[in-house]
């Protein structure tokens, strides 16, 4: 099949979503006990590495699998900052989710890079759902108290800028866009 265009009705669909499951459980986990928090973020956590680990099965049952599958795009590595965050919570962590992932996947699910794939393809459900997932976590911290320190965002941008050089390299060496470091895409901000 073809894919859907960038705001186009399968999109915006997907952005309505998007939209009523973030605001749905931000009013519920506001509401909620800590215990109960802790348990809807492991639960988010757990489902955003099976999506992923879902993701690599697929491509290797279907001969699809490449090196940029790898999880080190922004998002991917956003997976695993959610999952350290949710079993052991820090303040930096917090912080990187506030400034990295929220915008990250705000702008994922807004100029999708996927458009070409068509709605039944499993990459097209899997993109959409583990952005949404990627946008809900940082959204429910932020639901439930948790404010950032402007102070505190000159560490996330060191730990940036430590993973840029390696990824970058490994970029180069396998004709790779990890992070879109090398080429920004089309139809996004970043282009």
């Amino acid at each position: 099949g073809e894919g859907f265009p960038m705001f186009g009705l399968c999109h915006i669909l997907w952005l309505c979503l998007a939209a009523l499951v973030c605001v749905v459980l931000c009013l519920v986990y506001r509401r909620v006990s800590s215990q109960i928090k802790s348990k809807i973020l492991s639960i988010i956590a757990v489902l955003l590495l099976a999506d992923e680990l879902f993701k690599h099965i697929m491509l290797l049952i279907g001969g699809h699998w490449m090196i940029d599958y790898l999880p080190l795009h922004l998002c991917s590595i956003n997976i695993f900052v959610c999952t350290a965050h949710a079993f052991r919570p820090t303040t930096a962590k917090s912080e990187f989710l506030y400034a990295v992932c929220l915008p990250a996947a705000l702008m994922a699910l807004l100029f999708p890079s996927w458009t070409s794939l068509p709605f039944g393809n499993f990459m097209h459900i899997h993109s959409f759902t583990v952005h949404i997932l990627l946008l809900l976590y940082p959204l429910l911290l932020l639901s439930g108290g948790y404010r950032p320190v402007p102070r505190h965002l000159k560490k996330v941008m060191i730990s940036l800028l430590i993973l840029c050089p390696p990824i970058y390299l490994l970029n180069k060496l396998t004709d790779s866009n990890f992070m879109f470091l090398n080429n920004p895409g089309n139809g996004n901000p970043l282009s």
